[in-house]
This record gives structure tokens, sequence and C-alpha cells, in this order.
């Protein structure tokens, strides 16, 4: 099975490193200062799971991009999906699956559209990692999984197929058999973190301190309300373990787009916050309303500056 890994970052390189660390044929697409950086140090993890180095990555730009790949991994930030799509587009054939472990729901939208639904499975991941300064990728605790699942019968066996390859590496994997309920429910997750610790600039435990747990709490009701009014209602461990989140006293836990926003990076909100407001109504959910606007006027004042 030829895998394409589009992007060689912090997830990517992740998680296309462990596939080569178990033998699988793997290729990393990548832009050509990426490419000019991976041919010089290689590919390296750094984890407690066990570090990893690969000297002589295969590495290939978009304009040196050809066709024959049974399967094309895509952990692109959100706000360069269109990007990396048209970069991608050679790639797929019909044999084709895409897997895209993008939080929320818009990049199926637009994959679907490019490539038709038969060609995108579900999938999302949970691990926490960065690049460092040399370019190495950085585990930072013990989670590793990728999940991820058919969205169609006509997927079944394929994905099949590719859970026994992903089995082989060293990373936790599961075959999901309702991969859009899953898929939901942590972008209420998400969404709801997001929203709540980026528009209070704090962490979890500095807002429940604050006297905020119930602000928190109405916010997850409103974007829990959306995925149930999709069909896609909050099971209940989902929904006890949201709660646990966002109502622990001394929690650290902030967002990753807060931690963006404080180094007055690109943030995800639109594709986490505004398009899920998109998927309600926003007379019904005013804190989710409130919370898209910070984050757009955060973007206007940032592309000013």
């Amino acid at each position: 099975m030829r895998i394409l890994v589009v992007g060689a970052g912090s997830i990517g390189g992740y998680f296309g490193g462990r596939l080569i660390e178990a033998g699988a044929d793997v290729t990393f697409l990548v832009r050509p200062a990426r490419a000019a950086a991976l041919a010089e140090t290689g590919l390296a993890i750094r984890s407690a799971k066990g570090d990893f180095h690969e000297p002589a990555p295969k590495l290939v730009t978009a304009d040196r991009l050809g066709p024959a790949f049974d399967l094309v991994l895509l952990s692109c930030k959100a706000y360069d999906l269109e990007e990396a799509v048209a970069a991608l587009a050679p790639a797929v054939s019909q044999r084709t699956l895409i897997l895209p472990l993008l939080n929320g729901m818009r990049h199926l939208d637009v994959l679907d559209a490019r490539f038709g639904a038969e060609s995108v499975l579900g999938g999302q991941c949970v691990i926490s990692s960065v690049l460092d300064a040399d370019g190495r990728v950085l585990h930072l605790n013990d989670a590793h999984m990728l999940t991820f699942g058919p969205r169609s019968a006509g997927q079944e066996a394929r994905a099949r197929a590719i859970a026994e390859l992903f089995g082989q590496a060293a990373f936790t994997t599961r075959l999901s058999d309702a991969i859009m309920q899953d898929m939901w429910e942590k972008w209420v997750f998400i969404a709801s973190l997001a929203g709540i610790t980026c528009l209070m600039r704090a962490s979890v435990g500095a807002i429940v301190a604050a006297g905020g747990a119930g602000i928190a709490l109405d916010l997850a009701a409103e974007c829990a309300g959306i995925a149930a009014r999709h069909g896609f209602e909050l099971r209940p461990a989902a929904a006890a373990r949201l709660k646990e989140w966002l109502a622990t006293e001394g929690s650290p836990m902030t967002a990753s787009m807060l931690r963006d926003m404080e180094q007055g990076g690109r943030i995800e909100g639109e594709h986490i916050i505004g398009d899920l407001l998109r998927r309600g109504e926003t007379a019904s959910c005013p804190l989710l309303a409130v919370a898209n606007t910070h984050l757009r006027a955060y973007e206007i004042r940032r592309a000013g500056a």
C-alpha cells in the first residue's frame, strides 16, 4: 500500500514516521523549504513511546507529484485546506482513499466536492506534538491515537485493510463503526474548549475559579445542541466527559487555539467555531456567536497589524 502523507509537521510527521518505522511505503508531500530541511536532517521523532529517525524519508513537492497512491493521510491546518487539496489532487485516482485528520466537518464538504464522498474516510487523532526549532517532531504526552472509519459500506473492506496496516505501527489505532458520531463529539469538545478559553483568555481552572463554570457549560450545551439537531446527540459517556473537561477546579487545560492566539499566530476559528455556528441557529446559540465574533475580531486585528 502506497501512502502519501500531506505535510510533515508535528502530526503528519509523527504518524507518517511511525508508519515508516513499521515498514510501510510512505511519501511526504511537503513544501520546498521543508523538503530541503528534511533532506538535510532526516525525519526525527522524540517521544516517551520511543524515538525514531529516518535519515532519508521519501519526499515530493507539489510540482512533481504523480498518481497511484492508495491512501492519502491529510493532517494540514484548516486554514491551509484549499492549498493542500489542490496540491494533493494529482495523487488521487479511483482507487485512492483520503483519510483526513482535521477537526470539524467543513473539510469533508470540501473533499467530497472535489474527489467524491466515496473517496473520503472519516478520521481524527488525539495527540499533543510540536516541531522544535530543529524541525524534529516532539511528542509531548502519552496519547497517540488515530481513529478512523468508513462513511459508506463501499469503504469497509479497504478500511479494514488500512486498520491492519496501521495496527503494525507504534501508535494506537481504532477502526470505528461510528466515525461520524466520534467526529461530531470531538468537534463539540474542541469548539466548547476553544470557545470558552479563547473568550476568557484563561485556563479551565481559572475560569472555574472566577465563577465561570456555568457559562462554560452553557456554551457546551449550545454546541451539543447543534450536534443533536444534525442527528449526533452526545452519548452519555461523552456528555459526562465534556462536563468534566469544562468544570474541573484547578484544571490547567486550554485549547491549542488560545496558545496560537497568545503567540499572535493564525487560528482555525472559522473551521471550528464559525462553521459550527452556521450549522446551528445564531438566535439559539448566543454564547457561540459571541465566541465567534471574538475570534473574527482577533483575525481582523491580526491582518491589520
